[in-house]
């Protein structure tokens, strides 16, 4: 994909989009909060393909690229339908664009609230611990927590950490979080973190400077931590 086809292609869809800020080519975000929620357009290897990618990324924790979470969680599978050939985009990517909203997980016309993307976490986490008795889908549970309690929605925060703890009582005792010796320990650290927002909001503010997000639209209602 060439760079005039790039650009024409992230114009596209942030008109179909307009809540959404273009962050960088290809990559549409917006700010609800501590989280952000992207649409993401990916190159195929050839170039001549792209395919749109729902997702959000938590600024509650220190990472090095703003992640494509719940991507892998969407409510349908992916086809073939998704991809847009480039030289075709002009005449089929609103029809994909309409697919995509369909899969995602979060709506993308309205904003969702706090309660609706812990609820997508959730789901994430229930879906990846389906059969398992080992921990899973450990960054979902950690942001599950941290992201209402960074914006301020204490008594969701509680109600999710109690929930994530349910979770760790089926792990077996001689299984661990990755990166973490002891479960107890990882719950005790989350809690810890849970009950600091003004050092989440810190880790928000850092996070929102590293990634150059500054220009993101971003919203902040009643309870919630400003933009």
């Amino acid at each position: 994909m060439k760079k005039a086809d790039a650009r024409r292609v992230t114009s596209d869809w942030a008109e179909l989009f307009p809540e959404f800020t273009v962050w960088k080519p290809l990559r549409l975000l917006r700010r609800i909060g501590p989280v952000l929620q992207g649409i993401t357009l990916n190159r195929s290897t050839s170039g001549e393909q792209y395919y749109p990618t729902a997702h959000v990324h938590a600024l509650t924790r220190d990472f090095p690229v703003v992640s494509l979470s719940l991507a892998h969680y969407q409510h349908q599978p992916v086809t073939a339908k998704e991809a847009v050939d480039v030289g075709r985009h002009a005449e089929t990517f609103r029809a994909v664009a309409g697919r995509t909203e369909e899969r995602s997980p979060l709506p993308l016309r309205r904003r969702p609230d706090i309660a609706e993307i812990v609820q997508a976490y959730r789901a994430a986490a229930v879906a990846a611990q389906r059969g398992r008795r080992i921990p899973t889908g450990i960054p979902e549970l950690e942001d599950m927590v941290l992201v209402p309690a960074a914006a301020g929605e204490r008594p969701l925060a509680e109600e999710t950490l109690d929930w994530v703890r349910q979770i760790a009582d089926g792990w077996s005792k001689y299984e661990a979080p990755m990166g973490w010796t002891d479960t107890q320990e990882w719950l005790a650290h989350l809690e810890e973190r849970a009950g600091d927002p003004a050092g989440l909001a810190a880790t928000v503010e850092e996070q929102i400077a590293q990634h150059g997000l500054a220009k993101v639209r971003a919203e902040s209602r009643p309870g919630m931590m400003a933009p």
